[in-house]
């Protein structure tokens, strides 16, 4: 080996030792590697930048913007209520998450959708009587394999397609990969189906219990034309919420306590709900119901410009001992007040007639700009914001995803590239105000963080191939005896599965790529296999809760320890290696 290539040797191992103990940001980590092969002379300055450039990048970063609108629209929230529905057992819970969850996570962000799943596998479990650990890692998991199927379904396989594009070979459709993404999903769904019950944990999750948590009255009315009109209770997803329940609803004249889950639901009705501060985050994310009092639409505020704020009263607040409508709480603080709190309790009845004293809680309904105007005025004791609480323009819901079936149909005909149809599908949903330029370039829309993983790892990549060190891993490799195509494709799988499970997905992507075209090269046969391999591979990430975003997010919620994964991730491991090495060389010969 030449100095060269024990110097990048040892910025790879110090790279993957460095994400592995999860100690350091994974950007940071990626970062300090591509200024050490810079200035270690292996990579020149446009080397170097070249990845931030980067087709596959980019396309991942618009896309950004795509589930952003999805999101801010509703269209997430519809899609997912309408086909979670409402399973009657475990079984039929597992069933009705890992279809639409899997869909989703095709053409979706799968962080973003594992996200918008959690509170409604939270629900299931609460109302089945079962533990959320049960259904939270099948839900990652689902995500995970729902990826695969498509181009765009993770952001591992656009990173792969523009190294490829990169290197003169053509680009690959959106569902080009769908020859082996859908049979693996089929495969393992069914696996998950059959022993998922009996190798998960029976475990409880961290969920905040409503009963422990600070206690709101809050009331919505049901307007006219609203989609909720004559469905019952049920069906309207109002029965078990995560965050409170229904205590009564007031239809006229009429007061109705005993609410059962068959009631049918009229225009005009307006509900009472007790629960905790997400109980009013969670109602907003329900297409039909508005805040019953508290004047929310009088703010003159668009809807990507409102947000939920818990405030505490302080001694110098200006209105204390007086009535919420005395004191001109709205017009005062260009906010409305959803719901009062007293010593973790609720205050029932009318908003506008509460009393408000020194340490009252108050759920609001407000602006952006509150927080920071508020923060550290004398009012208020605390001023909190609750994180996502902008409420979706579900009107707009249709119109995003149009939008989104419209992207997708180009690419498929050939009209337009993924990086095209995605630039286009971006642009139409700004100017249409599906989403605002502000939350799209906000951190919760555009994960700066990954984007600079993927950037800084192409660095890497190329300093393995201009070093040379990629060469000398492909002639150890092949000297092992590794000559037999099919056998270096498995070699190539395994590696990248393993890298996937210790690092993250994408840098596990962009590092063994180059190692899989030298392998080809070397054995003088077609590239593609080796390079899907590499893309199934590092998405198919189950052992471990670090080598995939969405593995993480479920561990708190379900309770989960490093073992489980181990338990219900290794056959998952071994059947995905088993399926994707066997069906790849049958679409895409050596």
């Amino acid at each position: 080996m030449t100095p060269e290539m024990i110097y990048t040797t040892l910025v790879v191992l110090a790279v993957l030792a460095a994400l592995a103990s999860n100690r350091v940001p994974a950007e940071v980590t990626m970062m300090a590697a591509l200024v050490l092969v810079l200035v270690g002379d292996v990579i020149t300055p446009e080397q170097a930048l070249a990845g931030f450039a980067n087709p596959g990048l980019m396309t991942v970063a618009v896309l950004y913007v795509v589930a952003a609108a999805l999101r801010d629209t509703g269209a997430i929230f519809w899609v997912a209520h309408k086909l979670l529905g409402q399973p009657k057992s475990a079984l039929g819970s597992q069933l009705r998450l890992i279809a639409p969850t899997s869909l989703l996570s095709a053409f979706l962000n799968n962080t973003t959708v594992v996200a918008m799943m959690i509170p409604a596998v939270q629900e299931w479990a609460q109302r089945l009587r079962l533990s959320a650990s049960q259904l939270l890692l099948p839900l990652s998991y689902a995500a995970i394999l729902g990826g695969t199927c498509t181009l765009i379904g993770t952001s591992t396989n656009l990173v792969v397609d523009g190294m490829m594009q990169e290197r003169g070979l053509d680009g690959f459709h959106i569902f080009d990969l769908a020859w082996v993404g859908v049979p693996l999903l089929i495969v393992g769904s069914l696996f998950l189906l059959l022993f998922g019950r009996r190798l998960l944990p029976h475990r409880q999750g961290m969920v905040e219990q409503v009963e422990r948590a600070r206690e709101y009255h809050v009331e919505v009315v049901l307007p006219e034309g609203s989609p909720l009109h004559n469905k019952t209770i049920q069906d309207a997803g109002l029965r078990n919420l995560t965050h409170g329940y229904l205590t009564e609803i007031q239809r006229g004249d009429k007061l109705f306590t005993a609410v059962g889950p068959d009631m049918l639901l009229q225009a005009g009705d307006q509900l009472a709900f007790i629960g905790a501060p997400d109980c009013a985050r969670e109602l907003q994310r329900i297409n039909g119901l508005v805040p019953a009092h508290g004047g929310a639409h009088k703010l003159r505020l668009n809807n990507h410009q409102r947000c939920l704020v818990e405030v505490v009263i302080g001694p110098e607040f200006p209105g204390l001992n007086q009535t919420v409508k005395q004191a001109g709480f709205r017009t005062r603080y260009q906010a409305a007040i959803l719901s009062i709190s007293r010593a973790g309790r609720r205050l029932p009845g009318k908003v506008g007639e509460q009393i408000l004293r020194v340490g009252d809680t108050l759920l609001l309904e407000t602006g952006n700009a509150f927080v920071e105007q508020y923060r550290y005025r004398r009012d208020f004791m605390l001023v909190s914001p609750l994180s996502d609480s902008t409420p979706p323009d579900f009107s707009k819901a249709p119109l995003a995803t149009a939008i989104l079936v419209g992207m997708v149909g180009v690419n498929v005909l050939g009209l337009l590239s993924v990086l095209e149809a995605a630039f286009i599908a971006a642009g139409l949903l700004l100017v249409t105000r599906c989403v605002t330029v502000n939350r799209a370039r906000m951190n919760v829309s555009v994960n700066l963080p990954v984007l600079v993983v993927i950037g800084a790892a192409f660095a890497l990549g190329t300093a393995l191939e201009e070093s040379g060190t990629a060469g000398w891993i492909v002639d150890a490799l092949i000297g092992q005896g590794l000559d037999n195509p099919w056998l270096a494709l498995l070699a190539i799988y395994l590696i990248t599965a393993l890298f996937t499970e210790v690092i993250t997905n994408n840098a596990a992507a962009v590092l063994v790529f180059p190692i899989a075209n030298g392998v080809a090269a070397q054995l003088g046969v077609s590239p593609l296999p080796y390079i899907v391999a590499v893309m199934f591979a590092a998405s198919a990430s189950f052992m471990t809760p670090l080598g995939y975003q969405t593995n993480l997010m479920v561990m708190g919620p379900g309770g989960y320890r490093f073992t489980d994964y181990l338990k219900i991730g290794v056959p998952m491991s071994i059947l995905a290696a088993a399926v994707s090495t066997t069906l790849i060389p049958l679409v895409w010969a050596f």
